[in-house]
């Protein structure tokens, strides 16, 4: 009986899947492919500073051949694999030089932070959704050593890869699957991960990601906008409790409140004091990288001091690491293979479908956010190419959700706002505070999951990490959240909604009228609506399909002449 209700659920996932599927029912065309040119700098380190110097010629002519070629959806084993790894393999003494200097440090420092926080964050849930079978050791422990190997092999290693909360729906999903089924967890869970990282090493070594090419700017404002209110509203909620909180006092709360402020203001203003004019370019430019770090700093003495003066009344709640390196269960760390019946073995394909969907759609729309040509970057890439760098990385995703599943570790995946925050760490901006380029490295990847592998495998750096307040970590949520949000033109036009257009100035979309630039952003804000609802409700585990809907909407809208042809290419222009 179990077995039918399980066949029943599984085959209602697979009918939803096959809606979204690369085949649609109706059919569009992909805007022209760029013209593309293969781009070939060398980049050398200058005492700490980043600067461009002669070329580096590939000896792959077949690879500058088909840069103006639109790439098919599919190619032939390996050769996505192929062509990314020779365009950045020659780069890679590089990528080890060039993260040796300030910037690099400050980035590394702040990221440290930006990626332990979550990751304790998101162990928690799982702890919870889980009833302890995945916990915040299993987090950290993944973020640490998928993190690292990540940075080590990747294409594209200014991705940042961490847990996300429409992973965390799908798996309390899972949970519940379960628990209905009278199956256990964790033989079912590392299962779903075999299945979903073999179909993601086949979408690798067949060049699926080629399918990005149908996403566009409207694709990414909503999902990009999304991870940014995810982490506003997390601290936002996480700071409430601290008032309403029957363990806790308004005292605690209002601290809660200050410290989480002070960190939130003193990082947001110390990173803009590269765009004033006060002290020399170069204080400015150090203040402001090490800005968010200053920022920890402030929220932590803040704490203290009211610790100190107060006492216990003001004492925070800190940071809850466990003490020592083991499972959150005490269960061994290789999952029981074999507990899972033979039946379930082979339906937890079905769900495994839904979770390849999730995993590819987050990874590859975050890579393609981290390769937007506005941040400059040339390191073996092709010149306004989203796509290089993405089947390389599906493949170490892929290897990483196969070893993580085999020993219960969360599953990662490219990470929006951590990745987004990590490249904008790594900006160089001229005098004019315009973005010139980004420091291509390594370092900074490597250095930041090593340190967070030593918060996992020493006692030390838990203890020191134990006494950072949870509130100050709000303060960087809130940062982390809301420094993401400029230059999305999504979270633009929303504030344009409330600006007197007589006086504000005119934006690229100007040329637009009001009413179908009003149209086209209460669309995409209707999406975000409906994004978030999914997520929240029973159906979350249907959230990828939302997510992949976006694509045939977008096109959707032009063909049905919601909104012409020539204002959407305004509006949803590269």
């Amino acid at each position: 009986m179990n077995a039918l209700k399980f066949r029943y659920a599984i085959a209602a996932v697979a009918a939803a899947l096959l809606s979204v599927s690369p085949a649609f029912s109706f059919s569009f065309s992909p805007r022209s492919s760029l013209n593309h040119q293969l781009a070939r700098p060398r980049v050398v380190v200058n005492h700490g500073s980043y600067t461009k110097s002669s070329s580096l010629f590939m000896s792959d002519t077949a690879i500058a051949a088909d840069n103006d070629k639109d790439p098919p959806l599919f190619e032939g084993p390996l050769k996505g694999i192929t062509r990314d790894y020779k365009m950045r393999l020659p780069l890679y003494k590089s990528d080890i030089k060039d993260g040796l200097n300030t910037q690099c440090l400050a980035a590394i420092c702040f990221l440290f932070f930006a990626c332990l926080s979550p990751a304790i964050g998101f162990g928690s849930l799982f702890g919870q959704v889980t009833h302890g079978a995945i916990g915040t050791m299993e987090m950290v422990s993944s973020t640490a050593m998928c993190g690292f190997i990540y940075a080590l092999t990747s294409a594209q290693p200014l991705t940042i890869i961490g847990s996300t909360g429409p992973v965390l729906a799908f798996v309390a999903t899972l949970v519940q699957l379960a628990d209905k089924m009278g199956l256990p967890f964790l033989p079912l869970y590392a299962w779903t991960g075999i299945w979903t990282s073999g179909i993601l090493f086949l979408s690798s070594i067949t060049s699926a990601s080629n399918l990005v090419k149908y996403l566009t700017r409207f694709t990414d404002e909503i999902f990009s906008t999304l991870i940014s209110f995810i982490f506003v509203v997390e601290a936002v909620q996480n700071i409430g409790r601290s008032f309403t909180n029957p363990a806790s006092s308004f005292t605690k709360g209002l601290m809660t409140l200050i410290v989480a402020v002070s960190t939130y203001v003193t990082a947001n203003t110390l990173r803009g004091l590269r765009n004033t004019v006060y002290f020399t370019e170069g204080v400015r430019k150090n203040i402001s990288n090490f800005g968010p770090t200053i920022g920890v700093l402030a929220g932590v003495l803040i704490a203290n001091w009211a610790k100190v003066s107060q006492g216990a009344a003001a004492t925070l709640p800190s940071l809850a690491i466990p003490p020592t390196f083991a499972t959150t269960s005490g269960r061994p760390w290789l999952i029981p293979l074999m507990d899972l019946p033979v039946w379930a073995r082979w339906g937890a394909f079905l769900p495994a479908l839904m979770a390849t969907v999730l995993l590819f759609l987050d990874q590859n729309i975050t890579v393609r956010l981290v390769n937007n040509p506005q941040y400059k970057m040339e390191k073996g890439r092709r010149k306004n190419n989203m796509l290089d760098g993405m089947h390389a990385d599906m493949l170490i995703i892929s290897i990483l959700t196969f070893i993580t599943s085999i020993i219960g570790l969360p599953w990662l995946v490219a990470a929006t706002v951590r990745s987004i925050s990590h490249v904008r760490a790594l900006s160089i901006f001229d005098s004019a505070g315009k973005l010139k380029s980004t420091i291509e490295q390594r370092i900074t990847g490597l250095s930041i999951h090593a340190l967070i592998g030593a918060c996992v495998l020493f006692d030390k750096p838990r203890a020191i990490l134990t006494q950072i307040p949870k509130s100050v970590l709000m303060g960087l949520f809130l940062f982390l959240g809301t420094s993401a949000l400029p230059g999305n033109e999504m979270w633009e036009r929303m504030k344009e909604l409330f600006k007197d257009s007589k006086i504000a100035p005119k934006e690229r979309w100007s040329k637009v009228p009001s009413k179908v630039t009003m149209l086209f952003t209460a669309i995409q804000m209707g999406c975000l609506g409906a994004m978030v609802y999914v997520k929240e409700s029973p159906i979350g585990v249907l959230f990828p399909v939302v997510i992949a809907m976006l694509a045939p909407l977008r096109f959707w809208l032009e063909k049905s002449g919601v909104v012409k042809k020539e204002y959407m290419d305004i509006l949803d222009e590269e």
